[in-house]
């Protein structure tokens, strides 16, 4: 590829040699993400991944994709790329968990205006560090050069996943019954979704500035806060299902308690949430304060300290705390499912 140069494309905006120099910075953040199935390197037209099948009877594969939204303007206006991968790789690997699926690999598309190498490598590691929390191996990508069409420090990011799970275990809400009991996994934060009523409440579009704001609730400044990345919950939800019944999980994204929490949940049971039992970060305060926000509408935009939700039977409740505390997950109860009524009822 040294001999790989077209003056008449880098005249119309696009620099190929730039895209082998990001791919060189790179190679070392991929090599992190290896695990056993993975075949070949990087460079090829296609990511190869061999699964081990022992001991599954009916493997199904479920894959999903996903980007970070407005979020990525966070990353822009603090010229800090290194934790939005993670965020890319949360929003995927997060969904097919709740199948009861284990990430297999992972792929990642960046379009940009311009492509800086030391920019998209910065991005990469952190596609590949959410991979290596989420146990999944980076096996390919796509950085694409979009002069004319996005700004010179303009990109996006999205992300594709493939799980693996054996057919027995998929997860199934038949089970769930009144009585049973919802837990939460705490968010770090915003995490990937609301980022465009954050924006407009703060006024960022316009003022990017208010992000080196520090705030004493907060301990920090607005702009760490809110690029808190997402958390992955992938080991500590199938090390959790190995030890009890899981009879429901859900990632709480865009839609919050009010979109998400039922779509683990049968027709004809709801979820009865007591607002004194979540835990909600101060950042959320501060985006409720700014924007006037209704409780009710913050609750069905953002996680409120929520990531994830997960169904146990009653008896089995204290052991499954056990276990997420003992996987580093400060879990606790949420509430319960009862029957009838709104999906999901703040009482």
């Amino acid at each position: 590829m040294e001999n790989s140069h077209s003056a008449s494309y880098a005249a119309a905006g696009v620099d190929i040699t730039a895209g082998y120099k990001a791919v060189e910075l790179m190679k070392g953040h991929i090599a992190r993400t290896n695990i056993p199935g993975v075949l070949g390197g990087i460079g090829g037209f296609g990511g190869l991944f061999e699964p081990d099948l022992a001991g599954m009877e009916h493997p199904v594969l479920i894959s999903g994709t996903d980007g970070v939204g407005t979020k990525l303007r966070i990353a822009q206006y603090l010229d800090k790329h290194d934790t939005i991968g993670i965020d890319c790789v949360a929003m995927c690997v997060n969904d097919v968990v709740c199948a009861g699926a284990k990430p297999l690999l992972f792929l990642d598309y960046i379009a940009c205006g311009k492509n800086v190498p030391e920019r998209i490598a910065a991005i990469v590691a952190g596609v590949a560090e959410g991979c290596v929390q989420a146990g999944c191996a980076l096996v390919g990508g796509e950085t694409a050069e979009h002069p004319g069409v996005m700004d010179p420090d303009d990109y996006d990011l999205a992300g594709f996943t493939v799980g693996i799970v054996d057919k027995s275990k998929i997860l199934d809400n038949s089970s769930m019954r009144a009585g049973d009991v919802l837990l939460a996994l705490p968010s770090s934060g915003v995490h990937s979704n609301g980022f465009s009523l954050v924006r407009k409440v703060f006024g960022l579009d316009d003022h990017p500035q208010a992000l080196d704001e520090h705030y004493d609730e907060l301990g920090m400044t607005l702009g760490e806060a809110l690029l808190a990345p997402t958390c992955i919950y992938v080991k500590p939800v199938l090390a959790l299902m190995e030890a009890v019944t899981v009879k429901g999980v859900s990632h709480i994204t865009g839609g919050g308690f009010f979109e998400n929490i039922p779509r683990s949940i049968p027709e004809g049971l709801a979820a009865q949430i007591e607002k004194r039992a979540v835990k909600t970060p101060p950042i959320f305060g501060l985006i409720q304060k700014a924007g006037a926000i209704p409780e009710r509408d913050m609750f069905n935009t953002f996680n409120m300290g929520v990531g994830m939700t997960v169904t146990v039977a009653p008896e089995e409740a204290d052991r499954a705390l056990d276990v997420l505390h003992a996987q580093g997950v400060d879990a606790y109860v949420l509430g319960t499912v009862v029957s009838g009524g709104e999906r999901v009822q703040l009482v």
